[in-house]
């Protein structure tokens, strides 16, 4: 995502503070609170001015905008990052498509692929397949998603090298630990049951997911500068 503008000073005047911003949008979103216009900030969707003492204050602009964002969540269930994106296309002046508005030709049936033909399409041998099924890396069924397929090109490559499916067993458990990691941190918002907290845990859990890829990137790019020292 691209680095949000450094937010502006207040000017006097139509300026709201975040708990008048709540006071007016709340009729409309009751479960809306301080932490979730924080949260759209972080986001991207909203950059409210900051006074001298650094708190946050809200242009009518800015209030219209997060109505929007929080319409289409509710109403459309649609993702920040596509919300980002259609406001970032009318600040650029483009005229895009409404984002609740998906031509039915682009958004084709995900493929599906039998087994000789995943095989084909990743290049793999039956026996890889096999091993890979049994070490829990593809999920073994009578077809297989893009997905499957990704994961399988990439275990043709390392089996070049001679990195075997049963090899990988230790990263598929420290995957599972990772998913219990941001379970254990969403956990607060898992509990409830209203959409407003369900749909911030969908979209938390790939911005953390992501962040522990960074931080293992960086584990394995040291210990790979070890090796080849």
């Amino acid at each position: 995502m691209p680095a949000s503008p450094a937010p502006r000073r207040a000017a006097a005047g139509g300026a709201l503070s975040i708990g008048q911003v709540l006071a007016r949008l709340s009729p409309e979103f009751p479960a809306l609170t301080a932490s979730k216009l924080r949260f759209l900030e972080v986001q991207g969707i909203v950059t409210p001015m900051r006074t001298a003492s650094g708190y946050r204050k809200f242009t009518p602009e800015n209030v219209e905008r997060l109505r929007l964002a929080l319409t289409l969540q509710r109403d459309h269930y649609l993702p920040l990052a596509r919300i980002r994106a259609y406001m970032e296309d009318v600040d650029a002046g483009r005229a895009p498509a409404s984002p609740t508005s998906v031509p039915p030709s682009i958004t084709p049936t995900a493929r599906r692929y039998r087994r000789a033909e995943l095989l084909a399409a990743a290049g793999a041998a039956p026996q890889l397949l096999n091993d890979a099924v049994s070490t829990g890396m593809i999920p073994g069924a009578d077809t297989y998603d893009e997905q499957a397929l990704a994961v399988l090109r990439a275990l043709v490559a390392l089996d070049r090298h001679g990195i075997e499916p049963r090899h990988m067993r230790g990263m598929r458990q420290a995957a599972e630990r990772e998913v219990a990691l941001i379970e254990t941190a969403l956990a607060p918002l898992l509990r409830r049951t209203d959409s407003t907290s369900r749909g911030r845990a969908g979209e938390l859990a790939p911005e953390l997911a992501a962040r522990l890829g960074e931080v293992r990137t960086v584990f394995v790019r040291h210990a790979i500068d070890r090796l080849v020292q």
